[in-house]
């Protein structure tokens, strides 16, 4: 019986935790497609845009740096409830206020939504599936994929029937309820750890042997990551002129193929290797935003097909970093999802600005940039572990 009632925990635990990623991926990616229509209403510039996107990775990047040290405290159900509590405020204040500085107020709390979110399941998905963490974390990706493929067609859809981009915001509170809703019934194991809370050995904990070179990572990848899908939308409108349902498809297909990517790479990590899966499609991955940005018009589909190649990358990070140090996992991992926050806190701001300054053309091509220091990165940390140097 007791075998009985742990497979059933284990199993809507992980349905949970596939269905947080959802809310997560269509909740963070409804701003890409509604950025065009805020800045028309609100009359402001990319760069007073991304001082607004700015607030949401703030956000997150405060998230991260505390809940995970909250969540060995108080335990992963009471930081996912807090996230999404913070989920339905941060997105009511957002489609509701008019100024600049409360809407980034508003994505601020969102962002520490969603930096809670980022941190609890894939906690849980770690110690539900140690052996097959890989995999399981994929496939959890995968449904954040769904989210977000999902968040431009639903967006696009709304806006060519003239539908407000603050409406659409709406309608995502009643996601983020029914979330809220399953996991107060879900039960979790009794057996997490309790620790004390002291900000004192985060550096002991998170910062030795090779950690530092994944965050570093981390950061790169979710920069390009979070600018790509915040700033795509308005790219093809603005410079390649296409219309609003083919801009939005457009995104859609991006994380169609990141999706599928995860589905499939999840089979295939183990096999050759966490880093050489992240160092190979991040390769590819630079190539398709390289071709579809400069090469001839005919080639401009690569842009969305760049989701295919990071699909894998933030998933195959987080296995390989608890794989390496399983104690203090929670600590550890909101350390690395903090890192994340500075990517994509970094991310869109910078290519907002340099949108300002040099044109969206060349602002839209930092994005490169950022996957050729990803590439460094983690070439820097095969050549170290290779090397016998992983502690």
């Amino acid at each position: 019986m007791q075998t009985k009632s742990t497979k059933t925990t284990i199993l809507l635990l992980t349905a949970g935790c596939f269905l947080s990623f959802f809310v997560f991926g269509f909740t963070d990616n409804l701003k890409g497609p509604t950025l065009p229509s805020m800045l028309a209403e609100l009359h402001i510039t990319y760069g007073t845009g991304g001082n607004i996107f700015f607030g949401e990775y703030f956000g997150f990047l405060i998230a991260t740096l505390i809940t995970g040290i909250l969540a060995d405290r108080f335990g992963l159900k009471s930081v996912i409830l807090l996230a999404g509590v913070l989920l339905g405020i941060g997105v009511g204040g957002y489609s509701f206020f008019q100024s600049a500085i409360l809407l980034a107020g508003s994505l601020f709390v969102l962002g520490l939504g969603l930096g809670a979110l980022e941190l609890g399941p894939n906690a849980i998905i770690v110690s539900l599936h140690h052996e097959r963490k890989g995999l399981y974390l994929n496939m959890m990706a995968v449904l954040h994929g769904l989210g977000s493929l999902v968040a431009p067609l639903f967006a696009g859809w709304l806006l060519s029937q003239s539908i407000s981009w603050r409406a659409i915001y709406r309608w995502d509170i009643l996601l983020i309820a029914m979330f809220v809703f399953i996991f107060i019934f879900l039960r979790f194991p009794k057996t997490e750890e309790k620790t004390q809370l002291d900000f004192r050995h985060i550096p002991k904990i998170a910062f030795k042997g090779q950690l530092p070179w994944f965050y570093v990572a981390i950061a790169f990848y979710v920069a390009a990551e979070i600018g790509f899908a915040s700033w795509l939308v308005t790219f093809l409108q603005q410079i390649r002129n296409s219309p609003v349902t083919q801009s939005n498809q457009a995104l859609s297909l991006f994380f169609a193929l990141m999706m599928l990517g995860r589905l499939i790479g999840g089979f295939f990590v183990h096999r050759i290797g966490y880093l050489r899966s992240i160092l190979f499609m991040t390769m590819g991955g630079i190539f398709c935003i390289c071709a579809g940005l400069y090469g001839p018009k005919e080639i401009s589909f690569l842009l969305p097909s760049t989701g295919l190649f990071l699909s894998i990358i933030f998933p195959t990070l987080t296995a390989a970093v608890s794989d390496m140090h399983t104690e203090n996992a929670n600590t550890i991992l909101g350390v690395l999802f903090t890192f994340a926050g500075v990517g994509g806190l970094i991310g869109p701001w910078v290519i907002a600005w340099s949108s300002d300054l040099f044109g969206l053309q060349i602002g839209f091509s930092i994005i490169a940039v950022f996957m050729m220091m990803l590439l460094i990165s983690v070439t820097i940390l095969l050549n170290r572990i290779s090397n016998g140097q992983n502690t």
